[in-house]
């Protein structure tokens, strides 16, 4: 009997109608992100295996379809079941992102320690940002009734973001991470009730001290300091266009080789080595070589459609949890969309934001399929409001 009303508890939206807009638009990014990853990574799978150009491509189209088969299945999943583990997300966050300064645990790459390999190996920053955004949700969601308090509805949920910024900023030395989570996170905040005028002051307040920190870490010691090096290039990286403005540099030629209909999908020259890695932060590079102007309209046309339906999801959720997680999730992708396709247009300085669905990266790819099924089990909950 029991069992019976667990099973009926948890799949009670389970036979609602599905957003199929949203499904067919994470397909078709999905589709599309298979395909460039496939044209951008072939010459660096070349090189480095001497006889295979498929070997990313297999990879991220296997976790494809492992991911479109999770994606279904919590999608199927009440999304409120979520709720209960919210201090476990959190704490598990933490736990992840300090795991990578252990010994044979923790992967250094490029001089930062950001992954961790449990068998497989990931950056524990995204697994955190979808553990916040469930803990947040929970949180806000809880106290409610406390959200025109200073102290208790804006001080004290950013509290809990100071662990998780300390240990990104001084250990795994990942802003960009760091940025899309505060971001995310003030986003589900101003949504859930927290008064603007606490952002524009004491936030404002905050952030001026955050980028003062950050630049004086830069300055007087070695934590960071490549981020000036950064800032010169993008204001003028011609200025050492050999050094570390040579990545803006040739993301401009591919942009500008493009034109209105692209050289041709496959036909890219930058990819051969130019761009450095470009099936990862600088994919969409290659794409507005390779498929030009309509193209990238296409592309960004498609994140639209989904930000709209994330946002709809979002106002029919039928509770304040499911509203919450909905715009968080809605908001990490479109967030990371629009800083990735900024940086790639040299709009703003270099920040390592890859470009959902696109950039290779076989777990983050299964983590954010994953995220989609929990929102699309959201859009289930409301269909029939």
């Amino acid at each position: 009997m029991t069992t019976n009303k667990t099973r009926k508890k948890f799949s009670k939206f389970a036979n609602n109608q599905l957003d199929f807009i949203l499904l067919i638009t994470v397909i078709l990014l999905l589709s599309l992100g298979l395909i460039m990853v496939l044209s951008a990574s072939s010459p660096t799978s070349l090189a480095e295996t001497g006889d295979n150009s498929y070997s990313y491509f297999s990879k991220q189209a296997t976790f494809a379809v492992v991911g479109i088969i999770f994606m279904l299945i919590i999608s199927k999943i009440d999304y409120r079941y979520w709720k209960k583990f919210y201090k476990i997300a959190y704490i598990v966050s933490i736990i992840l992102l300090l795991m990578v300064v252990i010994p044979k645990i923790g992967v250094e790459a490029g001089g930062a320690k950001r992954w961790i390999n449990l068998g497989v190996q990931f950056q524990p920053s995204e697994v955190a940002k979808i553990g916040l955004i469930i803990f947040y949700a929970s949180y806000l969601t809880d106290h409610k009734d406390e959200l025109k308090d200073f102290k208790k509805s804006f001080l004290k949920p950013l509290a809990y973001l100071i662990p998780v910024v300390l240990i990104l900023i001084l250990i795994q030395d990942h802003l960009s991470a760091t940025i899309i989570i505060v971001l995310v996170v003030g986003i589900m905040m101003l949504v859930a009730g927290v008064k603007m005028r606490y952002f524009a002051t004491c936030g404002t307040g905050i952030a001026t001290l955050g980028v003062a920190a950050l630049y004086l870490m830069a300055k007087y010691t070695s934590k960071g300091a490549f981020r000036f090096a950064r800032l010169t290039s993008f204001l003028n990286p011609w200025a050492d266009k050999q050094g570390d403005g040579w990545q803006v540099i040739q993301s401009l030629y591919a942009i500008g080789s493009g034109g209105l209909f692209g050289v041709g999908l496959g036909n890219s020259k930058q990819k051969y080595l130019y761009i450095s890695e470009p099936h990862t932060d600088f994919i969409f590079a290659v794409l507005a070589e390779e498929l030009g102007f309509v193209g990238c309209a296409i592309v960004i046309i498609l994140f639209g459609i989904f930000i709209w339906r994330g946002v709809l999801a979002a106002m029919k959720a039928p509770d304040m949890f499911g509203s919450l997680v909905a715009i968080g999730i809605t908001s990490l992708i479109g967030l990371q969309a629009i800083i990735n396709i900024a940086v790639v247009t040299s709009s703003m300085p270099v920040t390592g934001m890859p470009l959902p669905f696109f950039s290779y990266g076989v777990t983050s790819l299964l983590i954010l399929l994953c995220s989609v099924g929990l929102l699309l089990n959201i859009s289930r909950a409301g269909s029939k409001i």
